[in-house]
């Protein structure tokens, strides 16, 4: 495998599960110093670990991306233990289950907090090292509900995500195109994924039984939309995120990019 990030350092927020475990997997066997940043310390630690005894370098600081003073201070330390950043992904993300106009305030705020305000302090907190460091490159986690519209039959036949996971994703897509444009004079690319049906821990722990067929309504929906049949997994994502992250893509900077079995192509 070659090693397109020997000599960097790549923060992964979420780091300790799903996709953002594949991602930092994913930079430390191509020669990254992967920093796994989640909340869940535990969790995180042993993803390190794993890392580590597979022969690649990993640490793992504690981290709540919704706390500006949490960000600021897992950045500090990341930097003080590798001297400097050159990949960010912001992957960190939280969802909720709720009919509008029923969604309560609290889970607006969480959401919102976790996907859209997180990635925002983070980048914020990491910018100036990007800089710094001579230029770099930042992924962002979006979905596929950034894009698709919603309608009352998926609601009946599968339930749905908030409003306030809808409004976040989308958010995270336009300061995409903002960061990318700020971050052209300094050598840094922005771009973003929007994954469509991941068969991570989350989702297979989310769905639940179709009483008519006996599936899970996650593959009864995969089934019904996708072009590419099957699930997409965490290493599906963690591969188009390391390559957007390389000097492979070079070239590219403010792209929104599907990965989501052709759902969006026939939306």
């Amino acid at each position: 495998m070659a090693n397109r990030f020997e000599g960097k350092v790549a923060i992964v927020t979420g780091g300790n599960s799903g996709i953002g475990e594949a991602t930092g997997r994913q930079f430390a066997a191509e020669g990254a110093k992967t920093v796994l940043m989640a909340r869940r310390e535990e969790q995180g630690r042993a993803v390190a670990e794993s890392i580590r005894a597979s022969g690649g370098e990993a640490t793992f600081i504690r981290c709540d991306v919704s706390d500006c003073d949490s960000v600021e201070a897992a950045i500090a330390a990341a930097v003080e233990t590798h001297g400097r950043i050159d990949v960010l992904f912001n992957n960190a993300g939280a969802g909720a289950r709720g009919n509008f106009p029923d969604e309560s305030n609290e889970d607006w705020d969480r959401v919102i907090g976790v996907n859209l305000t997180g990635t925002f302090y983070v980048s914020r907190a990491a910018w100036p090292h990007l800089v710094a460091a001579g230029g770099g490159a930042v992924v962002q986690m979006s979905s596929l509900a950034a894009q698709r519209g919603f309608s009352s039959r998926m609601q009946d036949e599968y339930g749905t995500a908030a409003s306030s996971y809808y409004a976040a994703k989308a958010g995270i897509d336009a300061l995409t195109r903002y960061m990318a444009g700020v971050g052209g004079r300094h050598n840094i690319r922005v771009n973003c994924v929007r994954p469509g049906q991941i068969l991570t821990p989350m989702a297979a722990g989310g769905t639940i039984n179709d009483p008519d067929g006996g599936h899970h309504v996650f593959e009864k929906m995969f089934d019904f939309h996708q072009i590419v049949q099957g699930p997409g997994y965490p290493q599906d994502v963690a591969n188009l995120v390391a390559f957007l992250a390389s000097d492979d893509a070079r070239f590219i900077s403010g792209e929104i990019v599907n990965i989501d079995g052709g759902v969006a192509a026939k939306i």
